[in-house]
């Protein structure tokens, strides 16, 4: 039997288990039935000593006051040196506790024997100093509550590494990791600036790829992080943004239903494993960016739930403090403490774990009070309307910490609904973020290009509605995993057609992606055109890449990156509507857009027309800002994409022919279902006329 397995068998033995937790187990407050009876008593070595404490009168004030952001310093378990003996510093947040202990492998688990003490500051927190003790150690806290008796073993909220699920135990982790990532570090801002291009790679770090070998087990973060990055960089992406990798208990959620805030999950790792990832990651000049989830936490017992016998960190009110969607619990964010572990657990990802973003996940279900119920089932704001002002404040709040403490970082909102502002400053009225996925781009983009080409006609203003809006936030163009589970088909297959057609419509919709103003995220396996519904416990299917379709399309995604990436008109001016002007959007009979991107330098000009019909189109007409050779820098229907080799030789010459508003014309060969850019050759730049000087009389 391995070690591991045996000393977890050893563990549960001694707190009277007979087998593993239920990975299923939830909590609720109506039928929880927690056993309060006295433990097996055994011998333990050194007893708790109350009096040391991290905790200063400063932080004390800080705490109550709801400003405390790094509490993950002085919260949770710490290797400690009191009188000169080494130990572990506990501290806890239970203040309608009645007592809470520590248990663990140090005392069998038993349940009483090492009591914390209750701080006298009122400001509900526990300590307790256990010597003879440090890292590596598991432990649990036991509450004992005044409501009702209630009593239940409670995971460290701050914990900075937990048993791999089912179990659920904390670990007492001190971090020793030496970062190689300097060069990254000092360049990172520039790398995140609004005028960079961003093309950000979203990863399930389970099932990206698996070793079929080894009962097709899920890579460990070594390994993900290098060949994660070697793939990236070979495809051309700048960041990669990892679905929730904070500690969860149940797979089937993705991650997205969090107990660890503090603590990347054990799965594939230690603390210092995921450190090895990121900073490979950022070696091979790739951005990590994290999903984010302050908006709900799930059920499980262990888990934040009713902490203390109350509602702790959630709302008492269901009508506030339930989620009927995803059943799970809503933060209250009116309380100064759940504003300081929630912020707190945003900083140390930027903080100690060098993370260049965070993607702030279901941020219009924290906006909305009334949001997924019916009337009756939600309690309006003291003014009456359905804003949740507490969580506003919060958002805000935590935007303003992470660009006042990480301003080369950025945070990004997935919200899907209007609510003004979401990308703009806290000072001029906004919430304070970076970007905000284009919720209503992705919807109109894919029910377009599922539609039959030969009724797009009818339907052309979902190609050109977008632009509206294009510049009211700075905006993030989303093809995420939530458009390919839950019976909705991968990508490929919503694509109309035959298999060539397939391929063809979802070249040109990339295209049409990677052209169109905002910064691009793209779902592993969209890139080569996966089949099968992306399912969290299986591999992506890599052999595809061995048929010519699918390979094809993969070079067209890496040959999308690399030219999104080096032409600055197709990201420099992504958020200003400078940086876009339409050559002609109202083609709906020949389902044909073009329009030109720029960049600040006059000579940054890129000519783009998509022609989504399956239709060639010869001799077709774009007008031209500048006269000369225009180069075709891509074309969707080119021979090593899979396409049908449709296309302009390479290049087109302007002619003097005035068309579409500018002095110029294109005429070209307009491939089926395809997506061509040109970009000119040469741009002669007038220069400013001297002032004359004034005579002298």
């Amino acid at each position: 039997m391995p070690v591991a397995e045996s000393r977890r068998g050893a563990r549960e033995k001694a707190r009277g288990l007979d087998s593993a937790p239920d990975s299923g187990h939830t909590f609720s407050m109506h039928t929880h039935d927690a056993w309060c009876g006295e433990p097996h008593k055994m011998q333990k070595p050194g007893s708790v000593i109350h009096g040391p404490s991290l905790l200063t009168d400063h932080d004390i004030y800080l705490f109550k006051e709801g400003s405390h952001f790094k509490l993950h310093e002085k919260l949770g378990s710490h290797v400690h040196e009191h009188e000169g003996v080494r130990g572990v510093l506990f501290s806890v947040w239970a203040p309608n506790a009645k007592s809470v202990s520590v248990m663990g492998d140090f005392n069998g688990w038993d349940r009483t024997s090492h009591p914390l003490a209750w701080r006298w500051d009122e400001s509900g927190i526990w300590e307790g100093f256990v010597p003879g003790i440090g890292h590596g150690e598991h432990y649990k806290y036991y509450v004992q509550s005044h409501n009702n008796g209630y009593c239940v073993e409670k995971a460290d909220p701050y914990a900075q590494h937990h048993e791999t699920p089912p179990h659920t135990a904390s670990i007492v982790w001190e971090t020793q990791y030496a970062w190689r990532d300097a060069e990254w570090m000092a360049q990172r801002g520039a790398r995140n600036a609004p005028d960079a291009p961003v093309s950000i790679y979203e990863v399930h770090a389970g099932s990206w790829r698996r070793v079929p070998h080894e009962g097709a087990r899920s890579l460990n973060y070594r390994e993900l992080g290098e060949q994660l990055a070697e793939y990236c960089v070979r495809m051309n992406f700048t960041h990669v943004e990892l679905m929730p990798i904070m500690e969860h208990p149940f797979d089937g959620s993705w991650g997205y239903q969090l107990t660890g805030f503090f603590a990347p999950t054990s799965r594939f790792g230690a603390p210092e494993d995921f450190m090895y990832l990121v900073d490979v990651l950022h070696e091979h000049g790739i951005g990590v960016i994290l999903d984010w989830v302050p908006s709900h936490f799930p059920s499980d017992e262990h888990g934040l739930v009713y902490f203390d016998g109350t509602h702790l960190y959630e709302h008492a009110d269901p009508r506030q403090g339930f989620h009927p969607d995803w059943k799970s619990y809503i933060f209250n964010y009116s309380r100064s403490e759940v504003r300081n572990f929630l912020i707190s657990s945003a900083l140390i990802w930027l903080d100690k774990y060098h993370i260049d973003g965070l993607r702030v996940d279901a941020v219009a279900s924290m906006l909305y009070l009334d949001y997924s119920r019916e009337n009756g089932e939600w309690i309006p704001n003291q003014y009456g309307g359905r804003e949740n002002i507490d969580a506003i404040s919060f958002l805000k709040r935590f935007n303003e910490m992470v660009y006042g403490e990480f301003p080369d970082t950025m945070t990004m909102a997935e919200e899907s609904t209007a609510w003004p502002m979401v990308s703009r400053p806290v000072y001029v009225g906004g919430l304070g973020f970076g970007m905000k996925w284009k919720m209503g781009w992705m919807h109109d983009s894919l029910e377009y290009m599922q539609l039959d080409p030969i009724y797009r006609k009818f339907h052309h203003n979902m190609l050109t509605f977008s632009m509206i809006y294009a510049f009211n936030e700075n905006y993030v163009l989303p093809l995420s995993h939530d458009e390919v589970v839950h019976g909705k088909g991968s990508l490929i297959r919503k694509m109309p057609g035959d298999d060539w057609q397939r391929f063809a419509n979802l070249r040109a919709l990339f295209g049409y992606m990677y052209s169109h103003p905002g910064k691009k995220l793209l779902f592993m396996g969209g890139e080569f055109g996966q089949w099968n519904e992306w399912y969290h416990k299986t591999s992506l299917d890599w052999h595809l890449l061995d048929q010519p379709l699918h390979a094809g399309l993969s070079r067209w995604v890496r040959d999308l990156n690399r030219v999104y990436r080096d032409e600055p008109a197709l990201h420099e001016l992504d958020f200003y509507g400078e940086g876009f002007a339409w050559v002609d959007y109202h083609d709906y009979e020949s389902n044909v857009i073009s329009y030109l991107r720029r960049g600040r330098k006059p000579e940054d000009v890129i000519l783009v027309v998509c022609n989504f019909s399956p239709v060639p189109r010869y001799n077709y007409n774009a007008g031209a800002p500048h006269p000369g050779v225009w180069r075709e820098v891509l074309n969707s229907d080119a021979a090593e994409y899979g396409g049908s080799g449709i296309g302009n030789l390479g290049s087109v010459q302007a002619n003097n022919v005035s068309s579409h508003g500018h002095y110029h014309t294109l005429v070209m060969a307009l491939p089926p279902l395809g997506f061509v850019a040109f970009k000119p050759e040469s741009v002669s730049v007038p220069k400013k006329s001297e002032k004359r000087k004034s005579s002298k009389k």
